[in-house]
């Protein structure tokens, strides 16, 4: 890679926002992979020359002819929610920080278009203006841009409806910026997303999403606690199945993972397991019946109109989980598992039985391929890098899908390869290697 000259830079970004300040800069180059602690010695250290925040495509343009030109290597970043180090820079250069580009260019009946810097929170607002929202979002949805969710993350809130994001349909366009000696802004649409999609920036600097939106139904929230752990998880499949009750959220929590939740502790007694429930309030009436089908208790419930009111369950949910559970023990660390859909249950069973806590059960269920399975984000009592990974390899010997977040490298992760149509894609934008170096194996960079 070029040696960053901060002076030639600084005069060719000329016109466009920069920061140069060593603390802002070092702040800019991190995200949540604190929540690893294995990763965070593997990129302690690794900090940009410089973060570029352009208010405009053009600007982003200006950016990448500039770096292509200089061979400067590029990290594009959003919020900076992310967990495994996606836009931390592993060979300096430039920090791409999209946060200024918040335009929402147009909402739809059914769908929206937005710059990539839009907050998820923001668009969700707008879309219910007119009887939309988002089918689903990440945990951290108030913080997080549209383009780093679509870069780093895969689901979350509303997945039990409308499945993984990767999935046909949940993303229609988008919109990046090459870097090329000349850069070019191309529009991918339908089945070419992928190309971009969840790639971590290595192959296209996203500057616009077109996405659908879902129905927008009242949400009421209800906590229901349960004095069986797999009663729990079985009430939750339950749950997940009754397909003509609308459901955004139905997370399940093993003892004593509630008790991270301190907000919630009068709600949960000690000892008990919790479900954690977004439905929508026409399905309401329909869920005494199945609770005490489970000989489980309702503890808690707050109507839709009281929704952005007080407490907001969905922010204990996905890997807020972990987040909760850190600010009380930061020994704890977490896995992200999709248990098969022929044995989940089972499978979630002999786990549960087999680790006891040093592995506490935290299930959120999901839509794969048009069945609801238990995915999981479990939360592990970390001793050694050695036993974190012998947990991994169990799971995996059981036929449970671990997307590894204890890794900065694509392949180690969630996707195992590698799209051959993302790498064809890079060979053609990024001619130079200098997208987001150093978080593939199979990508071999041209730079010297």
């Amino acid at each position: 890679m070029a040696t960053t000259n901060l002076d030639t830079l600084c005069a060719a970004f000329t016109g466009i926002e920069t920061l140069t300040d060593p603390h802002q800069v070092a702040k800019l180059s991190q995200d949540y992979h604190t929540f690893s602690p294995v990763l965070v010695p593997k990129l302690a250290g690794k900090v940009g020359d410089i973060v570029v925040r352009p208010a405009n495509e053009a600007e982003v343009i200006k950016v990448a002819a500039t770096c292509a030109k200089l061979r400067i290597p590029v990290t594009v970043r959003g919020a900076g929610t992310g967990n495994y180090g996606q836009c931390v820079p592993m060979h300096g250069g430039v920090i791409l920080d999209m946060t200024k580009m918040q335009e929402i260019l147009w909402v739809k009946p059914g769908v929206a278009r937005v710059q990539a810097g839009v907050k998820l929170a923001t668009l969700d607002k707008k879309a219910k203006g007119s009887g939309w929202e988002m089918r689903m979002a990440p945990s951290t949805y108030r913080t997080a841009t549209i383009g780093g969710f679509i870069a780093g993350g895969s689901g979350g809130i509303g997945s039990i409806q409308y499945g993984l994001l990767g999935d046909r349909g949940n993303l229609l366009a988008l919109r990046v910026v090459t870097l090329e000696d000349e850069p070019r802004a191309i529009e991918l649409r339908g089945d070419d997303v992928q190309k971009v999609n969840h790639a971590w920036g290595i192959n296209g600097i996203i500057t616009e999403v077109e996405i659908p939106l879902g129905s927008a139904y009242p949400w009421a929230e209800v906590i229901v606690t349960f004095d069986n752990f797999m009663t729990a998880a079985k009430f939750g499949q339950s749950l997940g199945n009754a397909d003509g009750m609308i459901k955004k959220i139905i997370s399940i929590f093993a003892s004593p993972i509630p008790k991270y939740f301190s907000a919630l502790q009068q709600y949960i007694p000690d000892g008990t397991h919790a479900a954690l429930l977004m439905i929508a309030e026409p399905s309401l009436e329909l869920l005494p019946g199945l609770v005490q089908q489970y000989g489980g208790q309702i503890t808690y419930q707050k109507p839709a109109q009281e929704a952005g009111k007080g407490l907001n369950l969905a922010e204990f949910t996905w890997n807020h989980t972990t987040l909760h559970a850190r600010s009380v023990d930061t020994s704890i660390t977490y896995l992200q598992s999709i248990f098969p859909a022929d044995k989940g249950l089972e499978l979630v069973e002999e786990l549960y039985d087999y680790f006891g806590e040093e592995v506490m059960m935290h299930l959120e269920f999901i839509r794969v391929n048009g069945r609801v399975v238990p995915a999981a984000l479990q939360l592990v009592r970390y001793t050694t890098e050695t036993r974190l990974n012998e947990i991994i390899h169990y799971h995996e010997a059981k036929g449970v899908f671990i997307a590894n977040p204890h890794t900065y490298i694509i392949e180690d992760g969630g996707r195992k390869v590698i799209d051959p149509e993302q790498l064809k894609f890079k060979e053609m934008v990024d001619p130079y290697g200098l997208m987001n170096p150093g978080k593939s194996k199979v990508l071999e960079f041209k730079v010297n």
